[in-house]
């Protein structure tokens, strides 16, 4: 989904109708503070962007960006900051601190909706790793050692010698971590944890 937070009706209006145009989810809000609002209910699935304006009465997008990075979101949700009235030294700045793009008005709009969508995959993939991370956290220390010698490609009776275990011991083990893993096959687990 694609949050657009712009004080400018038009503005808003016009990049909702070119996500649409692309295929893509978008959500317009008003202020930043109606953004802020809902910000922490609308980011619970991954793929998630925000077109953010510098300028806006309420709050300034540099605000806004900050208090997104406070609660960690910023990580995960990439921030395109648009503006009319940017400097280097503010795009500069906020590039560093994890922005995903400065882009200036007026822009292209299929550059920008280009970035848009790189900016999307972008939050899709660090949504996937987030909850891969999730996954392994869930696994014990013993599943993590069954783990680590069988994406080492050791056969079963090789893991139990090395581990003082039984064999079938580590086939339980391999059965839960594939099940931890949400995964069928060590190959699939293999491919998830490159």
């Amino acid at each position: 989904m694609l949050h657009i937070v712009d004080d400018e009706d038009v503005i808003r209006d016009s990049l909702a109708w070119l996500a649409r145009s692309r295929g893509i989810e978008a959500c317009t809000y008003a202020s930043a503070q109606a953004f802020l609002d809902s910000a922490g209910e609308r980011f619970a699935q991954d793929g998630d962007c925000v077109l953010l304006d510098v300028r806006m009465p309420d709050l300034n997008g540099v605000a806004v960006f900050d208090q997104l990075a406070a609660r960690g979101l910023t990580a995960r949700i990439p921030v395109i900051f648009l503006t009319g009235h940017g400097d280097v030294p503010m795009a500069v700045d906020t590039l560093k601190r994890g922005a995903f793009d400065f882009v200036e008005k007026p822009f292209n709009d299929n550059q920008l909706m280009d970035r848009v969508q790189e900016a999307l995959a972008a939050s899709r993939t660090a949504g996937n790793a987030a909850q891969v991370h999730a996954r392994l956290a869930t696994l014990s220390a013993r599943e993590r050692e069954v783990l680590d010698r069988i994406l080492a490609g050791k056969m079963n009776k090789v893991v139990a010698d090395e581990l003082g275990i039984s064999m079938r011991t580590v086939e339980v083990h391999r059965s839960n971590i594939l099940e931890k893993m949400q995964v069928k096959t060590v190959v699939e687990l293999a491919g998830l944890l490159k």
